[in-house]
């Protein structure tokens, strides 16, 4: 895909001509430009498709799941204990993915036997997302693999202080999502 004049080399620095600057809320750091503003987005963006499809296509070649196939199991894995009732509506919840987009992914993966819907044996009220032995079997083997991936196209690239500044800027924009205070 052709880059566009924007996103075509590394941004200047200062302000684009004309572009209004806005007040930091630090009074010694330089006020933003509408420039660095989408420098940022676009650099956020860049890195989000590159990872993602490097990282997904090493994870179908090695272990033949989908990115999808490996987070629902992942997702199952984590979430799976002696009392657990896993619930299509928790599993959306925990994965932030919609109801529907869940529940067609659930139907390609119970057809192929990753996952079964049985019903909930400790309220009776309703269907459980349960991982077959296939599954388990799929995870684990997959697992090792794509942490090695994340690793290479990814955190392993980074230093300790660039990821811990990663995670910082996660919690800042999730917790803003949510409402919640951010520190």
């Amino acid at each position: 895909m052709p880059s566009s004049p924007r996103t075509a080399g590394a941004p200047k620095p200062g302000p684009a001509p004309g572009a209004p600057a806005r007040r930091s809320p630090d009074a010694a750091t330089p006020p933003e430009t509408d420039a660095d503003i989408a420098a940022a987005w676009d650099a956020y963006r860049r890195l989000h498709q590159f990872v993602d499809a490097a990282v997904a296509r090493e994870l179908e070649q090695q272990s033949g799941l989908s990115m999808p196939d490996y987070e629902v199991l992942a997702a199952l894995a984590a979430m799976t204990g002696p009392d657990s009732c896993i619930r299509v509506r928790g599993l959306a919840a925990h994965l932030h993915w919609a109801h529907s987009r869940l529940s067609r992914q659930l139907g390609r993966m119970e057809a192929r036997g990753l996952i079964a819907r049985e019903p909930c044996e400790r309220d009776g009220r309703g269907d459980d997302v349960v991982l077959t032995d296939q599954g388990r079997e799929a995870y684990d083997q997959a697992a090792p693999g794509h942490l090695a991936s994340v690793h290479r196209h990814f955190t392993g690239l980074l230093s300790p202080a660039q990821r811990a500044a990663l995670v910082g800027i996660e919690r800042t924009v999730r917790l803003a999502g949510t409402g919640q205070p951010t520190p």
